[in-house]
């Protein structure tokens, strides 16, 4: 165990998700391919969206932020697994182990808030379809995503300043692949009751609370279009079936892992992989490449590049 004078902990170990060797290979393989899927998918995204001028509608511009956030989310752990994975070297410096904490956090929550604007977007256009334009403007779309970035700093900071008042002199082993709030702060040398209750209020009821919101919101467009049977509205029922299965499997990981003191129950660092991982490769499937708007503007800007 790295320590310095004063008997603190300045380095953590990340074990990872196994010692074997063939299944070290195998996670390589799948993290590699995995972080290669977000990068190119969302980054498709982002530049179709933002080169060209039909997909200007406030729909596009909330999809093209929650494809960045999903690059910045994943890019937090992927890289430092990948290179653990690859050389061996498993340790990771307190002030890195912090840090790591503070922006998955960060892009973590504003990626909860994201959606819920997102929701609430879906819901304006399909129950108050003459109102949209004037509640959705450009304007009002820059503010509810500064929002969001906001919201996530606020929270991240709290996370971080409950994490860095404790005290770590004992064991510096972290059962996961990434610095967490549940693997860290059980390696504390202090009663981590209190402050456990605090971060297990912070985090999980923001996720209990958005996704709450989100399946609050899909509810009162389903009880919309259910009488109607036309074309459009089955489409928006479906949209709207692939949006929950994305926030469900997004939001319930979470919602296990933070909404409840680390000590209750072991942490299971297979959980963390769904929403650092799964969560973000699902995304640009589900919420942007069924459209046929996008797909469109993809073929014409593969078109245009190849000319």
């Amino acid at each position: 165990m790295a320590q310095d004078n004063s008997s603190r902990v300045t380095e953590f170990i990340l074990l990872g998700l196994s010692d074997t060797q063939e299944l070290q290979l195998l996670f390589f393989t799948f993290f590699l391919l995995a972080y290669t899927m977000i990068l190119l998918g969302n980054l498709l995204i982002i530049v179709t969206v933002r080169t060209d001028p039909k997909l200007s509608s406030p729909m596009y511009f909330l999809l093209c932020n929650l494809s960045f956030i999903d690059i910045c989310c994943t890019s937090v752990t992927a890289p430092r697994v990948l290179v653990a994975l690859l050389s061996g070297h498993k340790a990771i410096a307190f002030e890195g182990c912090m840090a790591q904490l503070f922006f998955l956090h960060f892009v973590g929550s504003s990626e909860m808030f994201l959606l819920t604007v997102m929701a609430f977007d879906r819901y304006t256009a399909i129950c108050r379809p003459l109102h949209y334009t004037a509640i959705m403007a450009r304007r009002a779309c820059w503010a509810l995503v500064a929002a969001c970035w906001a919201g996530g700093f606020i929270h991240s900071i709290v996370q971080t300043a409950l994490m860095l008042q404790l005290p770590f002199c004992g064991p510096n082993t972290i059962h996961s692949y990434f610095c967490d709030v549940p693997p860290v702060i059980r390696l504390a040398c202090a009663d981590t009751a209190l402050t456990e209750w605090l971060m297990a209020s912070n985090s999980g009821l923001i996720s209990l609370g958005c996704f709450l919101v989100l399946v609050a919101s899909y509810a009162l467009i389903l009880a919309k279009v259910r009488a109607r049977v036309s074309q459009g509205n089955w489409k928006a029922l479906s949209t709207c079936a692939s949006h929950v299965m994305a926030i469900t499997l997004f939001f319930m990981p979470c919602i296990f892992t933070y909404l409840r003191p680390a000590g209750t129950l072991p942490p299971s660092k297979y959980v963390c992989v769904i929403y650092t991982i799964l969560s973000p490769i699902m995304n640009p499937l589900i919420y942007t490449l069924r459209s046929s708007e996008v797909k469109e503007s993809m073929w014409r800007l593969w078109k245009s590049c190849r000319t």
